[in-house]
């Protein structure tokens, strides 16, 4: 996912673009607005309207994308571009990095799909897809894709494992959007939304994410227990089996 906030969106067009051409293909986009620490922290930018910010940032990229023209005037963002010549060679889905209403309205409205992080079957189930399904179906838009991101991982123990998610991924559960993703979910912590568990369990978990609504997995595998590496790896080989079997 691609911050939006330090590439203007008709810059960001043009990169994805000239991306898809020397690349000879297509490929999917994604953006999201971050977080207030890493905009205002780090780049030193407003943050005061990241929903109206992505808001007109998505519907300029994805008009743009399309070969349309744009000309905005916004509260966040002026633009005025595009056109059928500025148009990709090759497809550029978008797929914003949404959680919350808005930005799952936005998403159906405009984009491909979304892109989560921390939000289990529970979360996709009850608050992400209704909404994102709603929003697409209103804009005469089709079915989006929703790509879940959870952090996986193959041992054993599954309390180890989640007490090992506890230290790693320990930094979501202090940021405010995942802190309101997880409770959608039922759950206050990360290491409560990660997929964790011997092979036959990780796979019921992964079948309960696309039961859910899920369209893709995005597995980010970690490690537990003595041994990493083989911890790793054992994750690694249960994720080709399940890419092969699908």
């Amino acid at each position: 996912v691609v911050q939006t906030y330090p590439c203007y969106p008709v810059l960001m067009a043009s990169r994805a673009a000239a991306v898809a051409l020397s690349a000879g293909r297509g490929f999917a986009l994604g953006v999201g607005p971050s977080h207030q620490p890493v905009i205002e922290g780090v780049y030193g930018m407003s943050y005061e309207h990241p929903g109206q910010h992505t808001e007109e940032y998505v519907s300029v990229l994805t008009d743009l994308l399309r070969g349309q023209r744009v000309d905005l005037d916004g509260q966040e963002l002026r633009a005025h571009a595009g056109g059928p010549t500025s148009q990709p060679t090759h497809e550029v889905p978008v797929l914003v990095a949404a959680l919350g209403p808005r930005l799952l309205r936005v998403a159906g409205e405009h984009a491909e799909g979304v892109i989560l992080w921390m939000a289990n079957a529970r979360a996709v189930e009850t608050h992400i897809v209704p909404r994102l399904v709603r929003a697409a179906e209103g804009a005469g838009r089709p079915r989006p894709r929703v790509v879940v991101g959870l952090p996986l991982c193959v041992h054993d123990d599954e309390d180890e494992a989640r007490a090992a998610a506890a230290e790693q991924f320990a930094l979501y559960g202090a940021l405010p959007n995942y802190q309101r993703i997880l409770a959608r979910g039922g759950i206050s912590t990360p290491a409560e939304a990660v997929i964790a568990g011997n092979e036959d369990s990780v796979r019921s978990q992964v079948e309960a994410i696309f039961e859910a609504g899920g369209t893709d997995l995005w597995a980010a595998p970690f490690a537990a227990g003595a041994d990493r590496r083989a911890s790793r790896e054992r994750t690694r080989s249960l994720l080709r089996e399940l890419a092969t079997a699908s």
